[in-house]
């Protein structure tokens, strides 16, 4: 049979003490809480004794700390183990939920905070770097020292898979990155008289900027972005902590096949982007300026030195390495969530195109300094 919540109130010298009894459980408790908190209005409580309550919840446990006020000493609470334990796990609880949360700063403080995290976060960023390309290089090492250390299956699927299998839209966006690039060369040097350097344009365009960046712009959106998803999942499932428990380094079985796959087929893909790029300003050439293809070809091979083809074509070990390396190292920071897991894929892709950028134009730079 239930027993109602009962209380009684015994004055003592130093304060009051509150004998409890019956079912301190639910709502039907809080008319007898609110008495006891009418009772214990400005009158110290020293002492609980909790001896003969039967059942107690939340709400009563509440209902009972609401009504003491002030905390109990710990030492001066009698009851049964597990009433003692609730009684602390809802003082905890009443306590986080009225401390005060400071307020989040504002104007000049935000921003000198945002700007200290930033300068923290890229020099964490720069030493975790340091850390992957330095453990890439040993791996790197350690398989031309003994080749049979190489997972060869894997770099020939991932070749044929990351690089190989982009070739289609490779070749239809350089076509029409040739295509544009003869248009826009048709026009403006039309004013001149001089539409016949149309073929010299696209020729040093193709062939020394527009073959690599295209390329790696492109493998950089479908390449890193896999990779970083491919090696964040395998993170998230907890398969990597398995691989290093059974002594397999991940570097060696995740990242050197991506590294080696992109390194053998970035160049090919850079020499299909050529041909499909001269292509398209061969027909825009042919089409608008009249043109022929004998005329264009032998122009090309007149007046557009090898040099170019070699200076877009040393791009491409640099894209490829940068590429696999940025991919991989996204994949393997990725946390144990879903939404770490699309940050780290999305910073892979936005981190691999403005690396490309940035190389592509310390390439120019340096080009432009050897006269090439």
């Amino acid at each position: 049979m239930e027993r109602p919540a009962e209380f009684s109130v015994m004055e003592a010298p130093e304060g009051v003490t509150v004998r409890l009894t019956g079912e301190w459980t639910g709502q039907d408790t809080a008319a007898v809480a609110d008495g006891l908190r009418t009772s214990l209005a400005g009158r110290p409580v020293v002492a609980l004794d909790l001896t003969k309550v039967s059942r107690l919840d939340t709400a009563g446990a509440y209902g009972v700390l609401r009504a003491a006020g002030a905390p109990v000493e710990p030492s001066r609470i009698q009851g049964r183990p597990e009433v003692l334990r609730l009684l602390e796990l809802v003082a905890k609880a009443a306590a986080s939920q009225n401390r005060k949360v400071p307020a989040p700063p504002r104007g000049f403080h935000e921003l000198t905070i945002r700007i200290g995290r930033g300068t923290v976060h890229l020099g964490q960023e720069l030493v975790e770097t340091m850390a992957f390309t330095g453990h890439l290089l040993v791996v790197l090492f350690r398989s031309l020292l003994n080749p049979r250390r190489v997972r060869w299956a894997a770099c020939v699927s991932l070749a044929e898979r990351a690089g190989l299998d982009a070739v289609p839209i490779v070749t239809v966006t350089s076509f029409f990155i040739g295509a544009v690039v003869g248009l826009l060369g048709a026009n403006m040097l039309r004013q001149f008289g001089a539409e016949v350097f149309t073929v010299e344009l696209i020729g040093i365009a193709v062939l020394r900027e527009f073959n690599i960046i295209i390329t790696a712009i492109l493998l950089a959106g479908r390449s890193a972005s896999s990779f970083a998803a491919e090696i964040g999942s395998m993170k998230m499932n907890q398969e990597i902590d398995a691989m290093k428990v059974m002594g397999v380094d991940p570097f060696e079985a995740l990242v050197f096949p991506r590294f080696a796959g992109l390194l053998v087929t970035i160049p090919l893909l850079t020499f299909v982007a050529t041909l499909a790029g001269l292509f398209g300003g061969l027909v825009v050439t042919w089409s608008v300026l009249g043109l022929g293809p004998a005329f264009f070809l032998q122009r090309i091979l007149d007046n557009v030195k090898p040099v170019n083809f070699w200076i877009g074509m040393s791009k491409a070990p640099v894209m490829a390495a940068v590429i696999a390396g940025i991919g991989c190292r996204q994949g393997l920071e990725v946390g144990g969530d879903v939404e770490s897991l699309g940050r780290r894929v999305t910073a892979a892709v936005v981190h691999a195109i403005f690396a490309i950028i940035m190389i592509d134009a310390g390439f120019a730079l340096l080009y432009m300094e050897l006269n090439l």
